[in-house]
């Protein structure tokens, strides 16, 4: 006998559980914490199984028999309702927690692990928020499953970014959601980087060097500048050993004590803070080991050659040297803080008297072919030792 509303919801629940048979396989179970809970009972391949619709009364009697008849015709055509239910009992989950945002965060866990700069996972970071937020609360595609994100949806966050006139930032964060996409490939949650297919999309950014002086007479009328330069003392020893070191300014801001081995005259830079994750050695001349000493004085407690002037527990900020040479009287057009490296490598380069291979790895640069790069392996030790002298000598 067929069921009908009123039988359905007038079903009372026993001390056992008991089945009120519709028809074609359709029954409700009646349990004894009163829950009614719609079944199909079929077969497929010779066995028996059973398909759970869901609970009474939030299906109700026509809902159970209209989903029942859309079973049927499923295993009519050779299909298995249940397996078909936890296919796509799956592909829900999947959206749910394969968001692009979710994976955008595991890739950025990744990066912390492999020991990335906290500069580096900052800038990602912040790229990525754009990404997955949009830009002046549009164009953001995080809480879609990755697998859902196109590549015009893509592109419509990469232009909001570039509409800005910040062309290299939307180049670089187009390099970011790629790199999202390609991880979220290498673990099996993409298909492909839709990235790919925006190539020559944007606006090619126009490259500009980082200003840098390298005319001999006007290097020295900035030395002498910050000679007499009025600021922190701080500061001015930081601008001094940029020009006598030449290291990246983050490597610099973010200097300990315990990395410098005054006796031996050594700087050993971690891979931690490495741009390309080597643990990188800089030989100290004479001056810069005065100007550690002096510095040394001045430090007090904290661990940083240059701690904030807020904190001790914090370098100085990534603006003060760049805003000390503006205060210096230099316009970004003329000297920037990471420009030092440019005026050490063109006039070590112009004196014709040391190897370029000792030069670049002075500056810690790492050749670009790969098949040079597996034979020239040597630090040059020994000729960056007196290289860093003579530097140091120049500038005085």
């Amino acid at each position: 006998m067929s069921l009908t509303d009123a039988r359905t919801k007038n079903a009372k629940p026993t001390p056992k559980p008991y089945k009120l048979t519709d028809e074609r396989g359709l029954y409700i179970l009646i349990n004894p914490n009163g829950s009614k809970l719609w079944r199909y009972q079929y077969r497929f391949l010779g066995k028996q199984k059973l398909l759970s619709i869901g609970s009474y009364p939030d299906i109700g009697l026509g809902e159970a028999r209209r989903i029942r008849d859309e079973a049927r015709t499923l295993v009519a055509a050779g299909g298995d309702p249940s397996a078909e239910k936890q296919v796509a009992k799956r592909a829900a989950l999947e959206v749910e927690t394969n968001t692009f945002k979710a994976i955008a965060d595991e890739y950025i866990a990744k990066l912390v692990r492999e020991g990335r700069s906290p500069t580096t996972i900052h800038k990602i970071s912040w790229l990525l928020d754009m990404a997955c937020n949009g830009v002046a609360s549009s164009g953001g595609f995080g809480s879609l499953a990755i697998r859902q994100v196109t590549a015009p949806q893509v592109l419509t966050t990469l232009r909001l970014v570039e509409a800005r006139g910040t062309h290299e930032t939307a180049k670089r964060l187009q390099s970011t959601i790629g790199a999202v996409f390609r991880y979220a490939v290498s673990t099996a949650r993409a298909d492909n980087d839709p990235t790919y297919a925006l190539k020559g999309a944007l606006t090619r950014p126009v490259v500009t060097h980082r200003a840098a002086i390298t005319d001999k007479a006007a290097l020295g009328g900035l030395l002498r500048a910050i000679d007499g330069f009025n600021g922190q003392s701080s500061t001015v020893a930081a601008l001094k050993l940029l020009a006598v070191l030449a290291p990246r300014p983050g490597e610099l801001r973010f200097a300990t004590w315990e990395e410098f081995d005054l006796e031996a005259a050594h700087w050993a830079i971690p891979a931690a803070r490495m741009k390309m994750r080597r643990e990188h050695r800089v030989p100290l001349p004479l001056q810069a080991i005065a100007i550690l000493k002096k510095l040394k004085e001045l430090a007090g407690q904290s661990k940083f050659l240059f701690p904030s002037l807020r904190t001790i527990l914090k370098p100085m900020s990534e603006n003060t040297l760049n805003a000390a040479l503006r205060r210096l009287g230099y316009t970004q057009e003329e000297a920037t803080a990471h420009g030092f490296r440019a005026t050490f490598s063109t006039l070590t380069n112009q004196s014709g008297l040391w190897n370029p291979d000792a030069i670049e790895r002075h500056l810690a640069h790492i050749e670009g072919n790969e098949v040079r790069r597996a034979y020239l392996r040597a630090d040059f030790w020994d000729e960056r030792v007196k290289m860093a002298q003579w530097w140091a000598d120049q500038l005085d």
